[in-house]
């Protein structure tokens, strides 16, 4: 079984000043463009994950934001055609078909729910289509996937979209590397950390255990309104501090995860303080400049465990580890994470 890609020879250095990247996830267009703007004061761009037949669609659906940053090089695609490659398909079917071996899909209300397309690139017709088959045989048995009905997608449960599209943000972060870029999976929407937080801690997993989540704070102002070349302007003299508490939240939650469960209360108020200390320097700095409240939030979920061997879903999810070489992880580490970012919302 492959447990990653070997990066022996690659030095601490050299991953570090990497350019990094918001993977967004779970589709190929961002839910609330402008809430792309405040992301940027923390990464290097925003990165999307889209089916070669959708390529151009974000420019054509935002024009005036995803235009603009493609034309900066802070809008970056992968071609989901190419990028869920063989080994990637690989990775997902060993994943999905053990959750669905190990029962733990079988909860899933199939009566009266509306199913959602996932294009057959990123379930891995392209990458490897016997074993993208099986796994989509194996979850219509069930009665999770439909026939496609347009020949380009296949309507899922939207709960096992989620993980799938949730899976695949870890899997491919290896292929970051290969572009030249550290790719860290964040999104906008709840329901699909909820998903891998709830994926991470199913019992059966090598992951149970060690799940952390931060909580969704306020961090900086919302810049919806303020124009991208004043965003940009202010971003290049705060890099810095904005990229130190991403960071930090990341390290943080590795530390936690491997603290017994029973000692983990007191450790996870220190660090949460420490982190809203860093944040409040934030509002300061962002309040200082914009004379607004702050009401830009991030936030993350996830888990860090030593890799079990055998175990294909820590396989897949040890891809994932390779996004850290420089930031404290061993290559006997796995990893899944997340970054939840929003405006005027509440983490629930």
């Amino acid at each position: 079984m492959r447990i990653g890609i070997d990066m022996t020879s690659t030095k601490t250095e050299d991953v570090k000043r990497l350019p990094e990247v918001a993977f967004y996830y779970p589709g190929h267009l961002w839910q609330s463009s402008e809430w792309i703007k405040s992301l940027l004061l923390f990464f290097d761009g925003v990165g999307l994950l889209v089916p070669e037949y959708k390529l151009g669609e974000p420019e054509t659906i935002e024009p005036f934001l995803a235009g603009p940053l493609r034309d900066q090089g802070l809008l970056h695609y992968f071609v989901a055609d190419k990028m869920v490659d063989k080994d990637a398909t690989k990775d997902l079917a060993q994943a999905v078909e053990s959750l669905i071996l190990s029962g733990a899909l079988d909860v899933l209300t199939k009566k009266d729910t509306a199913f959602h397309e996932i294009s057959m690139s990123r379930m891995g017709y392209y990458g490897d289509e016997e074993l993208a088959s099986q796994l989509f045989s194996a979850l219509k048995q069930r009665g999770l996937a439909r026939d496609s009905q347009d020949g380009v997608s296949i309507p899922l449960h939207p709960l096992v979209r989620y993980l799938i599209l949730t899976l695949l943000a870890q899997i491919l972060r290896p292929k970051g590397v290969e572009s030249g870029l550290v790719l860290s999976p964040a999104t906008d929407q709840f329901q699909v950390v909820r998903a891998l937080t709830d994926f991470l801690s199913i019992s059966q997993l090598p992951s149970a255990g060690h799940v952390i989540a931060f909580d969704l704070q306020s961090i900086t102002v919302d810049l919806s309104t303020v124009p991208l070349d004043e965003v940009l302007a202010f971003r290049a003299e705060n890099i810095k501090e904005h990229r130190n508490y991403i960071r930090s939240a990341r390290r943080f939650a590795r530390e936690l995860s491997s603290i017994p469960e029973g000692d983990r209360i007191a450790a996870f108020d220190d660090r949460q303080e420490e982190l809203n200390d860093l944040a409040s320097g934030l509002r300061k700095k962002a309040r200082s400049a914009w004379r607004r409240p702050s009401s830009f939030c991030l936030g993350l979920a996830g888990g860090f465990w030593t890799l079990a061997t055998g175990s294909p879903i820590g396989a897949a999810l040890s891809l994932g580890s390779l996004f850290a070489r420089g930031f404290e992880t061993s290559s006997n580490e796995a990893g899944a994470y997340s970054y939840l970012f929003a405006a005027h919302k509440q983490f629930a």
